[in-house]
């Protein structure tokens, strides 16, 4: 049995990364309440219907679930390996399996779901429920319920980390995120300290 998608599928997965790529690009140059639907859909070479069929709302051209790829691969990891360091490696690896191209978009819609006030609003939902999957993953993880409440401490600690590192990256766009985000995570796994 062949497991590759038929012509109509990737014809619509092609058509549907040309319409976000084409949009991100626009909202970078343009910003993104100066952008369109219209413009995006021209620039795609599709009708502002075709926008709306693949992308409900303008939002979602930006918004996109980001956790699967980081959650699978925190799932796949043998147990016996603490809360923090899962999700460090969890992390690398999900970043590891994205090509070049894949890795700009991801950042170039984060950076956007952090600086556009109808983005982060409307990301706030994303956010809320992917905390909650870590949450679910790891009291799996550990063998334990997920109102544990040192469950819920870690990934309270794991998302503020994550959390404070976001606004510091919007800041400072010029920071290796990925870096600084093992980094930031390496320091809570040591318990914080002050040097």
């Amino acid at each position: 049995m062949n497991d590759r998608p038929g012509l109509r599928e990737r014809k619509k997965a092609k058509t549907r990364a040309a319409i976000r790529k084409e949009a991100l690009r626009l909202f970078r140059e343009q910003g993104y309440a100066a952008t369109t639907v219209e413009q995006i859909a021209e620039a795609a070479e599709v009708a502002p219907s075709t926008v709306f069929r693949y992308f409900a709302t303008k939002e979602d051209l930006v918004l996109v679930d980001q956790a699967p790829p980081f959650l699978e691969a925190l799932r796949a990891l043998p147990p016996g390996i603490g809360p923090v360091t899962a999700v460090r490696r969890a992390l690398r690896e999900a970043v590891d399996a994205q090509t070049p191209e894949e890795r700009a978009d991801s950042l170039e819609r984060e950076r956007l779901m952090a600086t556009v006030p109808e983005l982060w609003a409307a990301s706030l939902k994303g956010v809320t429920r992917e905390i909650a999957a870590l949450q679910e993953i790891l009291a799996a993880r550990e063998g334990r319920s997920p109102d544990d409440p040192q469950i819920r401490n870690i990934t309270g600690a794991i998302a503020g980390v994550l959390v404070a590192l976001w606004f510091a990256w919007v800041r400072t766009p010029d920071m290796d995120v990925l870096a600084e985000a093992d980094r930031a995570l390496a320091h809570l796994e040591s318990g914080l300290p002050l040097s």
